[in-house]
């Protein structure tokens, strides 16, 4: 409900402006402590995170709920976004994007951990488990650089636009696909915001759909085993139903007005 939402971002506020806050029967301040509120900001970027690799990645209508407020944090605590994105790019080296390279030297449980795997006593975690976290988190993204805290000054900029889901975007398409992995980051990202930019660049945003299909799909297909096709296959029938309507419908969740009075 909306006002739920209103109280956990009221009580996340006041924790971070220093004010008394009342959790577990105790009251907390930040200002106990020299390093309390840098550790609160590094905390609680870390939970939003997992968040993504966690909630959203199961209930995918989650994300905007938990983006509308982080991105209302954001926007008057500036700090734990900068947190937030580097404990993102660390776990999802996709939503920077990159595709990390390994190097001489690096051994492959190593090398695994900066793909974004999970690796427990030298067991990798299974792929179907990866890729969901992945999901969850480039989703998580995909909400947040479109959505304001509606309560808010409204004045400057958002912290985090659209802009830089365009650059994503962008970025993304500039680098050889890896099988699974790539299909899926764009079906995400285009199934939660591609509706935002879509409003946002126009006749733009089209022509970077005509390419993913002409282009960039033939270049997944190419490095997709026949296993391996559902996402890419679920990818291109979204593209394609977008440009034969020439519409990207809104994305399922999404935080209507009249949720706000709830």
């Amino acid at each position: 409900a909306g006002s739920k939402l209103r109280e956990v971002f009221d009580k996340i506020n006041n924790l971070l402006s220093g004010k008394p806050v009342q959790t577990e029967g105790q009251t907390v301040l930040v200002t106990q402590h020299p390093q309390g509120l840098e550790f609160v900001c590094y905390k609680l970027a870390e939970k939003f995170v997992r968040h993504g690799e966690g909630e959203v990645s199961f209930h995918h209508d989650s994300a905007f709920p938990i983006a509308v407020v982080l991105s209302g944090i954001w926007e008057l605590h500036p700090r734990v976004g900068d947190i937030f994105l580097a404990h993102l790019h660390k776990k999802c080296p996709y939503s920077v994007p990159f595709y990390p390279a390994r190097k001489e030297g690096t051994s492959m449980e190593e090398y695994q951990r900066l793909l974004g795997y999970e690796v427990h006593d030298s067991k990798v975690e299974e792929q179907d488990h990866f890729l969901k976290r992945m999901s969850g988190m480039i989703r998580l993204y995909a909400a947040i650089i479109q959505l304001r805290w509606p309560y808010g000054n409204r004045q400057g900029a958002h912290p985090h636009g659209l802009s830089y889901g365009w650059r994503w975007l962008a970025q993304m398409l500039n680098l050889e696909p890896l099988a699974d992995v790539t299909a899926m980051l764009l079906l995400d990202f285009l199934e939660v915001c591609g509706n935002a930019l879509m409003k946002q660049y126009g006749i733009q945003f089209w022509k970077t759909m005509f390419f993913i299909q002409k282009s960039y799909i033939p270049r997944i297909e190419a490095v997709t085993s026949s296993g391996q096709m559902g996402c890419l296959s679920r990818l291109k029938n979204f593209v394609q139903k977008c440009l034969r309507a020439e519409e990207i419908p809104l994305p399922k969740g999404i935080l209507t007005p009249s949720f706000w009075r709830t």
